[in-house]
């Protein structure tokens, strides 16, 4: 009897097992498309901005959305040089993954002891577009492994455009457009150089950081701008 039932145990564990590897693989697929489909289509919404409604509704906040998607002819050249200057300068030498820039992250590791982001704007954009902000290993092992497949299907200068305009560039702003009109007053095909580091150096913390405080990191960007020949 007791093998009997051990057997049946094994058998139902099996089932979830192939359950379990059958989802994945259709979730897997089914963000390979999306990812295809938006080479030809603007996303309507990101996980990140459908998760920050959800957070301001379970907090009580007040909650307004800023976004505009426009295409990258009406993004300031300059906005667009600052951001990959600032988020991922080997934007258009890498696949999806920028290994270089993940072993110098590694090495500052040992050095200092703190362990710094590393992640491309191909990595970020797949996050942004299917995932949320919270930390885990399943989204970060779905991220790498989404990243590279991305590159070919989506294209470098779309994954940029399509980063461009969804990113979060302050509480409920999102996307190069709105983050022009909210922070400065002006269409994003308008930003001066100077406004465009300024809106890149907050990047990395867009809910916490305003433009007008980020001095030493905007004359950083412009200064890495200047040095690349941009």
């Amino acid at each position: 009897m007791s093998g009997l039932i051990r057997s049946r145990s094994r058998g139902r564990l099996a089932r979830l097992l192939r359950w379990t590897a059958a989802a994945l693989l259709a979730g897997y697929a089914l963000a390979l498309l999306s990812l295809a489909a938006l080479r030809w289509f603007d996303p309507l919404t990101t996980a990140v901005h459908i998760q920050r409604r959800i957070e301001a509704l379970v907090s009580g906040k007040q909650y307004r959305k800023e976004y505009t998607f426009v295409p990258s002819s009406r993004i300031a050249p300059s906005l667009q040089h600052a951001v990959v200057t600032a988020e991922d300068a080997r934007f258009y030498q890498h696949h999806g993954i920028d290994w270089q820039e993940l072993q110098n992250a590694l090495d500052d590791e040992l050095d200092t002891g703190r362990l710094r982001g590393a992640s491309t704007i191909t990595q970020q954009l797949v996050k942004n577009l299917l995932f949320t902000t919270h930390r885990n290993p399943l989204r970060k092992i779905a991220e790498w492994t989404l990243a590279p497949a991305a590159e070919p299907l989506i294209g470098k200068q779309r994954i940029l455009e399509l980063y461009l305009n969804v990113v979060e560039w302050g509480p409920g702003v999102y996307g190069a457009e709105a983050a022009a009109r909210h922070h400065y007053g002006v269409p994003a095909s308008r930003l001066t150089r100077e406004q465009a580091a300024r809106l890149a150096a907050i990047l990395p913390s867009p809910r916490r950081r305003k433009p007008q405080r980020m001095d030493r990191y905007s004359a950083a960007i412009l200064h890495r701008m200047a040095q690349t020949g941009w």
